[in-house]
């Protein structure tokens, strides 16, 4: 009856020792004891097995370019845009194909197997969009990707940037992006969000938009980005990513915004490594580190998803492809430390993220899509705290990515001849 079976699996809502079958492609059963046998299985052996990863928020046509031209020198936000103009008249079909294959088999040992990927449309060529939508058919196999096409430099700012965006769209590429805060003045970029949304509304598409990337507290987009969304009918269709602005607006002020966000069912897109390591950079001391508002998001109910964003690329230097990595970092700046607190970080990387996309089947029940990932911890806080290996990670009941578990072997007289970090070091408040 199964293809695969997975027994004594943790569940990422804290149920353990249950067993998964898959069939078809599908979850076709979760119970304490299946007495069945399928043609392959795996044994968890408690440990913590969960919907893949997603990623709604990333640069695929950047990643893997770091140094190319040049390094970012300061480390800044500007600099970074102004290397990725350096490099953009340099790049070719081919090398944005081959990076962003390379980058995707990364995601796939790192169990990410959703990406949403912004698509930079200032340069006319459209060199970028020719790259991604072929890649997103090379690996619809194993990582659905979704494409945004993103006026980097500024959809009225670039010269034509309206007509660049609307070329990539008709190509094939299905969500309206833009960068309000980077055109000429405040009202060019009020305007860009007007038009950017009624363009969505018109061809029946979501919108995602870099929104108020800055530490200006009056860089306040996402509030017309709210408004339009309720005008054009476009309700949980939108995604506001970074909000950044929100870190140093005053308390007045967003008291009245993020009941508008709600009211627009605004899905927000922080990006935690990004956001702390670029704002602030005007900052001596006291120092702002960027980072939107997640509690007060979340306490809201606003869908609140973490993205990545960048992996060596002009804008950062460092990176894995590993969502966990993102959430590790999102409890230390949004000081979301406490056990319900990290379960909510993970569904940021997980649920959450897979509500902003839009994906249709996803999750850990039956009659899911049978992709998952096994991975070296007993829990979701545990997963936040060790950022395990992924044991395995299987797409539509198949294994398409393995990890040996990370074991420590010692040579100490009267000592343990090994460690594993995920099952010696359990804190005792999550041991059962």
């Amino acid at each position: 009856m199964f293809d695969l079976i997975i027994r004594n699996a943790n569940l990422p809502d804290g149920r353990q020792g249950f067993d998964i079958g898959l069939a078809g492609g599908k979850i076709a059963a979760i119970e304490k004891s299946i007495a069945a046998t399928a043609g392959e299985e795996i044994d968890a052996t408690g440990r913590l097995v969960s919907p893949p990863f997603c990623d709604p928020h990333f640069h695929m046509d950047a990643t893997l370019s770091l140094g190319l031209p040049r390094m970012n020198v300061s480390g800044t936000l500007l600099e970074g845009i102004a290397l990725w103009g350096e490099l953009r008249p340099l790049l070719t079909k081919e090398a944005l194909v081959e990076r962003a294959l390379r980058y995707c088999d990364l995601a796939v040992t790192q169990g990410l197997l959703y990406i949403r990927s912004h698509v930079d449309t200032s340069d006319p060529r459209l060199v970028t969009a020719e790259a991604l939508l072929e890649v997103k058919e090379k690996v619809a196999p194993y990582i659905d990707l979704q494409l945004v096409a993103f006026p980097q430099d500024g959809y009225y700012r670039a010269p034509d940037g309206v007509s660049s965006l609307e070329r990539a769209l008709d190509m094939g590429i299905g969500i309206v992006g833009g960068i309000p805060h980077f055109e000429r003045t405040m009202e060019d970029g009020a305007r860009s969000v007007e038009a950017l949304c009624r363009l969505a509304a018109d061809r029946g598409l979501p919108v995602d938009m870099h929104c108020d990337e800055t530490d200006d507290p009056l860089s306040r987009h996402i509030e017309t980005l709210a408004a339009q969304t309720v005008r054009f009918g476009l309700k949980g269709r939108v995604a506001g990513s970074h909000l950044t602005s929100m870190h140093s607006m005053d308390n007045y002020y967003v008291s009245k915004l993020i009941p508008l966000m709600a009211e627009a069912e605004i899905n927000v897109i922080p990006n935690p490594l990004i956001n702390i390591m670029l704002q602030g950079r005007h900052d001596s001391y006291p120092k702002r580190r960027g980072m939107t508002r997640v509690r007060e998001l979340m306490a809201a109910g606003l869908n609140v998803s973490f993205g990545h964003d960048c992996v060596m690329d002009p804008w950062y230097s460092m990176g894995s492809g590993d969502m966990l990595e993102v959430g590790h970092m999102a409890i230390h700046v949004a000081q979301m430390a406490g056990i319900d607190d990290k379960r909510k970080i993970f569904d940021a990387l997980t649920v959450n993220s897979a509500k902003t996309m839009g994906l249709e089947g996803y999750g850990l029940e039956t009659g899911c899509k049978a992709d998952l990932v096994v991975l070296q911890a007993a829990d979701v806080t545990e997963a936040l705290r060790l950022k395990p290996n992924r044991l395995f990670v299987i797409k539509a009941g198949k294994v398409i990515a393995k990890t040996a578990p990370r074991v420590g072997e010692l040579s100490l007289a009267g000592r343990p001849a090994s460690i594993d970090m995920a099952r010696d070091y359990v804190p005792p408040v999550l041991q059962r």
